[in-house]
């Protein structure tokens, strides 16, 4: 199956306004009941897997010389070569926004479990993924901390 690239430019802008409603509720009102409605199926993360499925399967088809990502000897011009294929970067920034959402969901949801302040970690996120995972695992150890509830031991040693 061929993909020409006004296809792929469709599914790019639609993938990437299909996110924004989830992290602007994650963001700007994390704490109501309609952010955790939203936020509580994996569909919106299962669907951009779906379309990340069907990009990467019919590379296949539309991307010469695909086999390089799998040479041990890949260099990174070569990569970068690669990923000047339309339909290589669509796949590619369909990969960066379903982890991405989902690694939001994950913060989104420890935040509520836990307490922890999570908004500046799910705007890092959105914009710079793994950084915003490391200040969520870092204000998350500061939280605990310095949070008023003492983490509970059991008999055994081990944390509650």
């Amino acid at each position: 199956m061929t993909i020409n690239t006004t296809v792929l430019e469709l599914l790019f802008t639609g993938a990437n306004l299909f996110v924004l409603p989830f992290w602007a509720l994650m963001v700007l009102v994390p704490n109501t009941n309609l952010t955790r409605t939203v936020m509580m199926p994996l569909w919106p993360i299962t669907a951009l897997t779906g379309l990340y499925l069907f990009l990467f399967l019919t590379s296949f088809s539309n991307v010469e010389g695909l086999e390089a990502f799998s040479d041990p000897n890949l260099s990174l011009v070569n990569l970068s070569a690669l990923f000047a294929n339309p339909h290589v970067t669509a796949t590619g920034w369909m990969h960066y926004l379903a982890f991405d959402l989902f690694v939001g969901r994950w913060i989104y949801w420890q935040g509520q479990i836990h307490g922890v302040f999570i908004r500046h970690s799910l705007a890092l996120t959105l914009f710079a993924g793994p950084i915003g995972l490391l200040s969520h695992l870092v204000t998350d150890a500061v939280w605990k901390r310095f949070s008023q509830k003492p983490m509970a031991i059991d008999g055994e040693g081990v944390m509650e």
